[in-house]
């Protein structure tokens, strides 16, 4: 069974362009993506404020953690919420992801679109409503997987109460998960006894089945010193203690999943949960990785910038482009790009290149440039010494992926970030 559908994936590109579609000027609108790409427009032809990803950088990291994954003996399951770009997770569930992790039922919905065949919803879902929806689009498609979380008893009678009044006695189950959390951290049942009761619950249910159990150890960790690594670890253990607790209950034939592993912390999931397996399937879920970043995910992620893993590093695959419209003060620049276009929440962007400034000029480092505060479409350069025009177009360095998809449902993936003029040879649609 194809684990997405490669026909609706492939029919984004005889979608129509239109003037919603901000990063592609007028003389676009109207034309097919497909359309589009036949001219292979280059950078020069777009307008800023722009995002873009690299298509060598997103290929090469999408294969780095798929190989370091098998390597590994862990299956992925990558957060798709990252992206919400269906064209992206064929790209990982092609590059032998075991499922797609999303946050919520709007974000299944669009994953049905698309055909994606098994899914994991990093999150309890409680609204009867929805609880019927999913179980209509399992009856609809006997092929169709997907597995939710549960952090309390109250939780497991809520689905309980909602798909027993609705499904026949026949149908299929839900598929459950018990969530086990850290104090001070997020969701999950704080201690093993809580979380056993929460499996027994699931168990005992007449619409649900537990499957296996899942954790996220991102919330629970404070960095990468040792202390923060000894932090996850602790976690990890007492996730591999609830997992043995946990075999009893489990229905005859069921290979229990064990989950865990964010973009930060995905070696020690490897390490610490690894040797459960074959009796369980250990599943990570980096998410941020596809993209990798010029700040918080290349200071901390395994395969950073100081690896804490083996394997190949990963590469930073988004840019933001932008250009100078004001120079009101000495050693003061203004662009074009704010906090609605590119992510603040962990780094400013990181001025790296400018643009040839004529046809025969060459591309020139951004040296000596600070990217000071972002307001809503406006940015402050600072550049010292620097020579800045206004009109000049730079290349900016994005930290944290999880907040710069979300701003852009159209994406250019462009051949060569570091080229005078790349080439736009995909248009990547997300769904947010």
């Amino acid at each position: 069974m194809p684990a997405y559908d490669a026909d609706a994936v492939a029919a984004l590109a005889e979608e129509q362009v239109t003037r919603q579609d901000r990063v592609l000027p007028p003389a676009f609108w109207g034309r097919t993506i497909a359309e589009v790409l036949a001219d292979r427009p280059r950078l020069s032809q777009l307008p800023t404020p722009l995002m873009t990803l690299s298509a060598p950088g997103v290929r090469h990291n999408i294969e780095t953690l798929a190989r370091w994954c098998a390597q590994h003996g862990v299956e992925h399951a990558p957060h798709g919420k990252t992206t919400m770009a269906p064209a992206l997770w064929a790209q990982q569930l092609d590059a032998g992801a075991w499922a797609i992790t999303l946050a919520n039922v709007f974000h299944l919905g669009i994953a049905r679109q698309f055909g994606v065949r098994r899914v994991l919803i990093a999150n309890a879902v409680v609204s009867p409503l929805q609880l019927r929806w999913v179980a209509d689009e399992l009856a609809r498609d006997p092929e169709f997987e997907v597995m939710v979380w549960a952090d309390s008893v109250r939780t497991v009678e809520i689905m309980e109460a909602a798909r027993s009044a609705y499904v026949d006695a026949d149908a299929r189950p839900l598929d459950v998960m018990v969530e086990l959390g850290g104090l001070g951290g997020r969701t999950g049942a704080r201690d093993l006894e809580t979380a056993e009761a929460i499996a027994r619950a699931i168990s005992e249910s007449s619409t649900l089945r537990l499957v296996g159990l899942a954790g996220y150890e991102g919330a629970v960790g404070h960095g990468v010193e040792e202390t923060g690594l000894a932090e996850v670890r602790a976690f990890l253990r007492e996730m591999a203690a609830l997992h043995e607790r946990l075999r009893k209950l489990y229905d005859p034939g069921v290979v229990p999943i064990v989950t865990a592993g964010g973009s930060e912390y995905f070696e020690l999931v490897a390490e610490v949960l690894g040797p459960l397996a074959p009796d369980a399937r250990v599943v990570v879920r980096s998410g941020a990785y596809i993209s990798h970043d010029d700040g918080l995910y290349r200071r901390v992620s395994p395969l950073g910038e100081s690896p804490r893993t083996d394997g190949e590093q990963l590469v930073a695959a988004m840019h933001g482009w932008m250009r100078i419209t004001s120079q009101p003060e000495p050693g003061l620049a203004i662009f074009d790009a704010g906090r609605r276009d590119f992510p603040v929440d962990q780094d400013m962007p990181e001025p790296q290149l400018i643009r040839p400034r004529s046809a025969d000029a060459q591309v020139l480092p951004a040296t000596g440039m600070t990217v000071t505060k972002l307001n809503d479409q406006h940015g402050y350069l600072q550049f010292g010494d620097a020579e800045v025009l206004i009109g000049d177009e730079l290349r900016l360095g994005l930290s944290h992926p999880c907040t710069a998809f979300d701003k852009w449902g159209l994406i250019p993936l462009i051949d060569d970030p570091d080229a005078a003029d790349p080439v736009v040879v995909d248009l990547i649609r997300t769904y947010f």
